[in-house]
């Protein structure tokens, strides 16, 4: 899973350390959804516009640590809010 995400990350990885320095940034396929100063601003974008569909969050530095929420990614937790935000 995310291995597409994954890939584009590492090919991007160089560009964006020196654009994006220890910004967050939310990934699905090819396609950067943005990049952001915390991370709990990019996991809720990355849930509100991906909704179920798999997305990555990386922060952007050499040596990231990988993100990892199983219960978002189970679906066992949702991610659209009941209230608009």
């Amino acid at each position: 899973m995310l291995e597409t995400e994954r890939a584009y990350f590492e090919e991007k990885l160089d560009e964006w350390v020196n654009k994006y320095p220890n910004k967050f940034v939310v990934v699905t396929g090819h396609d950067v959804l943005g990049f952001f100063e915390n991370l709990n601003e990019a996991l809720s974008i990355g849930a509100r516009t991906c909704g179920l569909k798999p997305f990555l969050v990386r922060q952007v530095k050499m040596n990231s640590e990988e993100v990892s929420i199983p219960a978002l990614t189970l679906g066992i937790i949702n991610a659209h809010p009941t209230s608009p935000a």
